[in-house]
C-alpha cells in the first residue's frame, strides 16, 4: 500500500509513519512544517519508503498530485495547541476547514479512503455544575461557548470537518473513519503551543517551577501515542469503522495536580508546583473543562481496542527519550498497563 500522510512530520503523524513503514508500506508525507519537524522525520527519509514533500493542504493542485497517486489518506494536518488558535483564529478555521475540504473532495474524485482526524475539543465544555456526566460517547451532544471565544474555532473548525467528512460519505459515497483523538502524548510532542505534558516535563527537568493552570483539579485522560496510531491503523483496516465517528483515547482520569505530582516524582525533580490563572495563561475569559472522559467501548467492540500504556509508563518512556543519559534504565509495562487504563 502506499499512503499519504498529512500533516506527516508532526509528532502523531511520525508515530504513524513509522508503524507504516515497519509493515512493509510505502508513505508520502506532507507537511508545511509550521508545527511539524524534520527532526522527527529524519531518520524516515533515509529509507526508499518514504518520501517527503513541503507543503499545504490549501494548495490544491499540489493536493490532487498526492492525492492522485496514493492508495489511502491519514488525513491529521490541522492547526493545533491553545495558544496558537488563540494567536491565530483565521488562520486556524481556513486550514481546517478548507484544507480538509480539497482533502474530501479528491479523495471522492479519485475514490481514496480516508481516515479525518478530529478531537476531544469538539465535545466542548463540561462545567463545574456538569459533572455528573460520565464518559464522552461518540452519539452524545456537545455545548461550545459563544462565538466572541475565539478559543472554541478550533473545536467549531473540526466539528465541521466531521460534518464535512459524513456528508461525502453520505452525498459521495466516501469510504471515511471519522477519530477523535484525547490528549495523545508521547516521545516528540513539543510544549511550544501548550500541551500539558512536555511543557510539564521540560520543566521539572530544568528544576523551574512546574506551572499548573488553573486550581489543577481539571482532569484528563491521556493516551500514549503508540496506541493512538494502532487504533488509527486497524480502524483504516476494517470495513465496519467506514462511516462512523470513534473515540481514541483512554479512560484512565488523573486531575493535572497528581499529572505534575508524577512528573516531579519520576523525574527525581525539586521544582516547586505552583498555579497560574487562567487569565495570565492564557487570556481574560477563557474557559477551561473540568473533566473530559471519553467512552470507548465502540472503538472496543469494532477493533478489540485495549490502551496498553499508564500514565506513569507514558511519562517514563518520554523521560528516556528526554534524556537518555539520565534516565537509562526506566521501564514502561505494556503488559501490565492496560488493566490501569
Amino acid at each position: 500500500m502506499k499512503y499519504l500522510i498529512t500533516g506527516g512530520a508532526g509528532f502523531i503523524g511520525s508515530h504513524l509513519a513509522d508503524e507504516l513503514v515497519s509493515r512493509g508500506h510505502d508513505v508520502c508525507l506532507l507537511d508545511d512544517l509550521s508545527t511539524g519537524s524534520i527532526q522527527n522525520i529524519s531518520h524516515l527519509l533515509k529509507s526508499d519508503q518514504v518520501r517527503f514533500v513541503e507543503g499545504n493542504i490549501m494548495n490544491f493542485g499540489l493536493m490532487e498530485d498526492l492525492i492522485s497517486e496514493c492508495d489511502e489518506i491519514f488525513h491529521l494536518a490541522a492547526v493545533v495547541g491553545v495558544h496558537l488558535i488563540l494567536e491565530k483564529p483565521v488562520h486556524t478555521i481556513t486550514t481546517n476547514v478548507e484544507g480538509t475540504q480539497n482533502v474530501l473532495k479528491l479523495a471522492a474524485k479519485y475514490g481514496r479512503k480516508v481516515l479525518v482526524a478530529s478531537t476531544s475539543e469538539v465535545y466542548g465544555k463540561v462545567m463545574e455544575t456538569q459533572v455528573h456526566v460520565d464518559r464522552l460517547k461518540e452519539d452524545g451532544d456537545w455545548t461550545l461557548g459563544a462565538t466572541g471565544k475565539s478559543r472554541w474555532s478550533y473545536a467549531c473548525s473540526k466539528a465541521m470537518d466531521e460534518f464535512l467528512a459524513l456528508a461525502y460519505y453520505e452525498e459521495a459515497g466516501l469510504p471515511v473513519v471519522i477519530a477523535r483523538f484525547f490528549n495523545t502524548v508521547g516521545p516528540r510532542q513539543t510544549g511550544r503551543y501548550g500541551m500539558v505534558i512536555p511543557n510539564f516535563i521540560g520543566e521539572a527537568l530544568s528544576n523551574k517551577p512546574i506551572r499548573v493552570f488553573g486550581d489543577g483539579r481539571q482532569t484528563r485522560c491521556f493516551t500514549a501515542v503508540s496506541d493512538a496510531v494502532r487504533a488509527s491503523i486497524d480502524l483504516m483496516n476494517t470495513p465496519e469503522a467506514i462511516g462512523q465517528v470513534f473515540n481514541i483515547g483512554s479512560s484512565h482520569e488523573i486531575s493535572i495536580n497528581d499529572l505534575a505530582s508524577r512528573i516531579k516524582t519520576l523525574s527525581g525533580s525539586t521544582s516547586a508546583i505552583v498555579h497560574v490563572p487562567y487569565e495570565i495563561a492564557y487570556a481574560k475569559g477563557y474557559e477551561d473543562m473540568r473533566r473530559r472522559t471519553p467512552d470507548i467501548s465502540k472503538l472496543k467492540e469494532t477493533i478489540g481496542y485495549h490502551p496498553t500504556y499508564s500514565i506513569d509508563d507514558i511519562i517514563c518512556e518520554i523521560l528516556h527519550h528526554r534524556e537518555a543519559h539520565r534516565f537509562p534504565k526506566l521501564q514502561w509495562r505494556k503488559e501490565g498497563a492496560a488493566a490501569a487504563s
